[in-house]
């Protein structure tokens, strides 16, 4: 076999894996069309990078030795976290450095990415637990948070009490959900409660006065 013929043989060798490698044209426009991060997203992502360089160094260079291994690192935790904002990722992270003595993964902080611990309000099943067993009147009870409460009210209260755990905790917990982002937005929660009643209250009119006044009202009809 002379040399012409030993490379028409390897090319025609090398094709397929070449073809194969490359990435399908749907794939391509289906990651352009992918949400991306935000750019609060972006720069939590980049501090949370340096903060796990910093706290563990070796180990986060053995993790990402290289450039290209640390964009692709981002990359995924960028599309991973996509649903938090930057503050709970931050915070998450935070949470996930003092809990491990070992380099965290995508995963230990997804797991702390909860908006409600985040944020210090009670979890979805506390929240409910509340929400159900809180007296009335509702307005007066001592929420923990003014979410709690609401979400208890867009739920319906009725609903709530005489439901199945299994059916009214999806709904409660929609509720609660929304009202969590909310507050991470920075939006107020506040329960207008109603006026306060006097303290002592109008001594009544004697019996007599009462029928004076009663028939003065008669004669002006």
């Amino acid at each position: 076999m002379d040399n012409q013929q030993l490379l028409n043989r390897i090319t025609q060798q090398l094709k397929p894996a070449s073809n194969v490698s490359k990435t399908p044209a749907g794939e391509v426009a289906a990651q352009a069309d992918a949400p991306q991060p935000n750019v609060e997203q972006k720069e939590a992502i980049n501090q949370v990078f340096e903060l796990f360089r910093f706290n563990y160094h070796n180990q986060f260079l053995k993790a990402f030795p290289d450039y290209d291994t640390l964009i692709m690192g981002k990359r995924l935790w960028s599309r991973l976290l996509l649903e938090y904002s930057g503050e709970v990722i931050m915070r998450a992270a935070e949470k996930a450095v003092k809990d491990s003595k070992f380099l965290p993964t995508v995963h230990d902080v997804v797991s702390r990415c909860d908006r409600a611990n985040v944020l210090g309000l009670p979890d979805v099943h506390a929240a409910y637990m509340e929400a159900c067993r809180a007296p009335s009147p509702k307005k007066e009870y001592p929420w923990s948070h003014p979410a709690v409460y609401f979400a208890g009210r867009a739920s319906d209260w009725f609903f709530l009490a005489n439901s199945p755990e299994s059916k009214a905790l999806p709904v409660f917990q929609r509720n609660y959900e929304l009202l969590l982002e909310r507050v991470q937005n920075g939006e107020q929660l506040d329960i207008d409660l109603p006026a306060a009643l006097p303290q002592h209250s109008e001594v009544p009119l004697p019996k007599e006065e009462q029928q004076r006044r009663l028939q003065t009202l008669k004669q002006q009809l």
